[in-house]
């Protein structure tokens, strides 16, 4: 094992020859897709990882400037890959991963024949006709109820991420992997997360994406998901599940991995670019108009590999 795949606790499992990457987002861990893993195993090599800062990886690890962006991550991604010598993989990513896989998507569109983004997010401040779901206060008050008393905080943040109580086997899960995370660097990731703002780089993101959204999500509202179809670069689709809670894999499994293997399967026709509003009708999205902003950030990572 390299020193990337043992830092991330990579896995790799199964017989196909296809490989399919699943990817966690904030508070949680590879164990989050325990439901999921068992319907891909005999078709596929899954590949398994850990962002760095996950509760189940070393914090010395932990580099408080490279993962103060999501491109840290982008590339942390990439190395997993170019470790494991993937030439091609469908790559599902959960919450921020759906993001640090776009990014990575941008530097390498060779190694993704899609992307599947399940409560994906490219902002979660509101803005000048973008509804993201937060207000700055909101977010402010948020950092402080963690760096106050991070347990405190756990707890009552599980039961409205999952939707659930705190009698819930997903809460409970959830609530599990969030304590598991040191909470200084949990303060760190979740700054890094809730105040990206990824919109300026959709459009360069030429790969298939497959969006897949809970109809209820504190975290996305579901209107998001009808913003990244429109604004990505490449072809898309949209499928929003009658589901509660922003970790419906964990939540609802027997909702959303019937769809996830759908989409697995699917392959996007010029024509099916459309909204597939499964269970969810008639929801507008509000429209903005992004520019070409500066994305050397991004150039820079890809100069990097």
């Amino acid at each position: 094992m390299g020193i990337v795949e043992e830092a991330h606790n990579v896995k790799v499992l199964g017989t196909g020859n296809r490989f399919i990457v699943l990817a966690h987002g904030f508070g949680t861990d590879q164990s989050v897709w325990k439901h999921f893993v068992p319907h891909l195993v005999d078709g596929f090599r899954v590949v398994l990882y850990d962002n760095m800062g996950a509760g189940t990886t070393n914090p010395e690890y932990f580099d408080s400037e490279h993962h103060s962006s999501l491109e840290g991550y982008a590339y942390d991604l990439l190395s997993i890959l170019e470790e494991l010598q993937v030439e091609s993989c469908i790559f599902v990513g959960h919450s921020v991963s759906a993001m640090i896989g776009a990014i990575a998507s941008i530097s390498r569109p060779d190694l993704f024949l899609k992307l599947i983004m399940v409560s994906g997010s490219p902002r979660y401040l509101n803005d000048v006709n973008y509804f993201g779901g937060f207000e700055q206060e909101d977010l402010n008050q948020l950092f402080t109820a963690m760096s106050e008393n991070y347990k405190a905080w756990c707890y009552g943040f599980a039961p409205l991420a999952v939707g659930g109580d705190m009698d819930s086997v997903a809460v409970q899960e959830f609530s599990r992997t969030l304590f598991n995370m040191r909470p200084d660097i949990a303060l760190i990731v979740s700054r890094t997360i809730f105040q990206s703002d990824m919109r300026q780089i959709l459009k360069l993101v030429t790969v298939p994406c497959h969006i897949i959204q809970a109809e209820k999500d504190m975290a996305v509202p579901v209107m998001v998901s009808e913003y990244l179809h429109q604004q990505l670069g490449g072809q898309s689709i949209v499928e929003v599940i009658g589901t509660d809670g922003h970790l419906p894999q964990l939540s609802s499994p027997d909702v959303v991995i019937p769809v996830l293997l759908k989409h697995i399967q699917l392959n996007i026709e010029p024509i099916s670019c459309q909204r597939n509003y499964h269970t969810f009708q008639n929801q507008e999205a509000s429209s903005t108009n992004t520019t070409n902003a500066d994305v050397s950030s991004l150039m820079k990572l890809e100069a990097d590999l």
